[in-house]
C-alpha cells in the first residue's frame, strides 16, 4: 500500500524523538531520514522505524495530590477523679450523705491535678464538689433540725 506525506511526517517524527531521546546517532539519523523521504510504500517506513520501540506519553494530566489537611491535636483525657467527683456527688442524696465525702475529697484531688497536667474535666470536679457540699450541709442542716425538735420537745 502506498504511503502519503503525512504518513511519512509521522515516520520522520518518531526518528526525530528518538534521536533527541539518544536511541539514534547523527549518521543513523541522517540515513533514516532520508530514507523515510524517499519511501513509497508502509513497508519501507515500516523498516526505517521497526527497530525503534513505541513512545510511552505521560497522561495529559496526573492526578493532584489531596491537599494536606492537618489533623486536630488530640484532646487531653479527661480527668478520672473529676468523673469520680461527680459520680459520688450525684449519689449523695441516695447514699444517706456518705458519698458526699468521696465526691469532696475527689473533686478537690481533681481540681489540683487539672491545674497540673492540663487533662479535662475541671467542670465536673466543681459540679461533683458543690453536689458533695450541698449534701453535707443538707444532712448538717437536717440534723441539727432534729436536735432542735428534740431538745425543744
Amino acid at each position: 500500500m502506498l504511503a502519503g506525506d503525512a504518513d511519512r511526517e509521522r515516520a520522520v517524527n518518531v526518528l526525530k524523538d528518538a534521536f533527541t531521546e539518544g536511541r539514534l546517532t547523527q549518521p543513523e539519523y541522517e540515513d533514516r531520514i532520508g530514507r523515510a523521504y524517499q519511501s513509497r510504500t508502509y513497508g519501507e517506513l515500516d523498516q526505517v522505524t521497526a527497530d525503534i520501540p513505541a513512545r510511552i506519553v505521560p497522561p495529559a494530566f496526573l492526578p493532584a495530590a489531596p491537599p494536606y489537611v492537618p489533623l486536630p491535636a488530640p484532646l487531653p483525657a479527661t480527668n478520672g477523679q473529676a468523673i469520680g467527683s461527680l459520680v459520688c456527688g450525684i449519689c449523695a442524696p441516695f447514699t444517706g450523705g456518705l458519698s458526699a465525702i468521696p465526691a469532696i475529697a475527689l473533686g478537690h484531688i481533681a481540681k489540683n491535678k487539672i491545674r497540673y497536667t492540663g487533662q479535662q474535666g475541671e467542670g465536673l470536679a466543681i459540679a461533683g464538689l458543690i453536689l458533695g457540699y450541698l449534701t453535707v450541709a443538707g444532712f448538717a442542716a437536717l440534723i441539727l433540725l432534729f436536735a432542735l425538735f428534740s431538745i425543744g420537745s
